[in-house]
């Protein structure tokens, strides 16, 4: 079993920024691929970023690309989401999700095994 703690969401203004941790317990993550989702209202759950735990390699969604930066520390077992120039239309509940198979990262959420409580995001205008 492996528990996902996310923290770091709040209230930001346009332009501002966020970083996001997702802190994770009962099994080391370095074999695997740790991603970030996320759900606005009324939207379906989107693919947001990715890392390969072991090697680092990272994948962003077209729409975050050159704004966020996923991240990893290995003595905390934790990966961080770091958002930057925030937008209005980045609000939605954050979720990051851990994919146990040792295969390339996947952006497909039914590809995760295990997923976190959330993190609600807001940006006002």
């Amino acid at each position: 079993q492996v528990q996902l703690v996310e923290s770091g969401g709040g209230l930001v203004q346009a332009g501002g920024s966020l970083r996001l941790s997702c802190a994770a317990s009962g099994r080391t993550l370095s074999n695997y691929n740790m991603g970030w989702f996320r759900q606005a209202p009324g939207k379906e759950r989107e693919f947001v970023a990715a890392i390969r735990w072991s090697i680092g390699n990272t994948r962003y969604a077209d729409s975050v690309k050159g704004r966020f930066t996923i991240s990893r520390d290995n003595a905390k077992n934790t990966v961080y989401l770091q958002m930057n120039s925030l937008k209005p239309e980045d609000t939605a509940v954050y979720y990051c999700a851990a994919d146990l198979a040792i295969a390339p990262i996947t952006s497909i959420a039914s590809e995760y095994d295990y997923w976190g409580q959330g993190a609600q995001v807001t940006v006002s205008s």
